[in-house]
């Protein structure tokens, strides 16, 4: 059909490259992209978080938030 003029093999030539590109990028592209990196938790927010659950009094709560703001 088009074998002497040229065409089929350019358009060959570009789909490959489309293909090689699309599977480049799911097989080697990054991994976790859409997943935002964990945060480590800061001491507050971990102590915030233990108070609420009642793991610890409001005055272990209060001695503990001094304690920390004064170390910093």
């Amino acid at each position: 059909m088009f074998f002497r003029d040229g065409f089929f093999w350019g358009m060959h030539l570009i789909w490959w490259g489309i293909w090689l590109v699309a599977l480049g990028w799911i097989f080697f592209g990054p991994s976790n992209w859409p997943y935002p990196e964990e945060e480590e938790d800061d001491i507050l927010v971990t102590l915030k978080r233990r108070f609420a659950k009642g793991e610890i009094t409001a005055q272990e709560y209060e001695e503990s938030k001094s304690l920390l703001k004064s170390d910093k």
